[in-house]
């Protein structure tokens, strides 16, 4: 593993990095370029870069599949949720201004730094579940004959 060393750094240094980058772009959303979905996709790299770095069963000890299947739900939840909560509050399903009827702009702020979380934490989930599908080896009996 010594001759791996300077590649084990530069990610350690990188993927705590990536990862900041990842939150910026999330909270950004409202303000500028960015969103739920590019946060998702820059965190779930950064799960990448770890899993081929330090090893595949690595990555699925800090990010088990389990929890990866939980947090897409949990993101979807989030998601729906939030509609919910605005048809509950008097609105239409996602009318923002809904949540926080005193203050609508405040409301939209809120139901948009919340849905953008949502679909951020079910994207970065799903890239994740799909590069640990994909990154599986296969069983030679699993193969279907082929």
């Amino acid at each position: 593993m010594q001759h791996d060393l300077i590649l084990r750094i530069a990610a350690k240094l990188l993927i705590p990095m990536i990862m900041l980058y990842a939150l910026y772009v999330q909270f950004h959303g409202d303000y500028g370029p960015g969103g739920g979905f590019q946060a998702g996709v820059i965190f779930a790299v950064s799960i990448f870069l770890y899993a081929l770095v330090f090893g595949l069963p690595a990555a699925m000890r800090v990010f088990s599949p389990t929890l990866v299947q939980a947090l897409a739900a949990a993101g979807v939840l989030l998601y729906a949720g939030v509609g919910v909560v605005s048809m509950i509050s008097g609105g239409n399903f996602l009318d923002y201004g809904a949540l926080n009827p005193g203050d609508r702009a405040l409301g939209e702020h809120i139901g948009v730094l919340l849905i953008e979380l949502g679909v951020g934490i079910t994207v970065a989930a799903v890239m994740i579940m799909l590069f640990y599908l994909f990154a599986s080896p296969i069983d030679a009996d699993d193969s279907g004959g082929h």
